[in-house]
């Protein structure tokens, strides 16, 4: 099954991220007919120290689930293409960033 990992960094804070996140959520339910769900101000543990807050946002439909991750500093999108869509990656991965660049600016090298 292709996965995709698309991470941007991003200067806008938690809100703004929010906002953005809010955005895209708004179209993939109506343009790509996600399902979504998230889950707002998780403080993520690692060895025992909290991290950064972040926001999850879990998304599906036919042939397509993933995660989308927002912290004040990060976009962190992961998805899982089925065999029908696996053979059209590159072109979900471009019009993904192309998307993102819309929301967030063109991303930082």
């Amino acid at each position: 099954m292709p996965e995709l990992k698309i991470e941007r960094a991003h200067t806008l804070g938690l809100a703004g991220a929010r906002a953005v996140a809010q955005r895209w959520r708004e179209q993939a339910e109506q343009d790509w007919g996600m399902a979504c769900e998230q889950e707002t101000g998780q403080t993520p543990f690692v060895d025992g120290c909290a991290g950064e807050p972040q926001d999850q946002m879990r998304f599906s439909r036919s042939g397509v689930s993933g995660q989308l991750t927002v912290t004040a500093s990060r976009f962190d999108l992961q998805l899982k293409l089925g065999f029908l869509l696996g053979a059209y990656s590159e072109r979900i991965a471009e019009k993904i960033n192309t998307n993102l660049d819309e929301l967030l600016g063109p991303a930082q090298t």
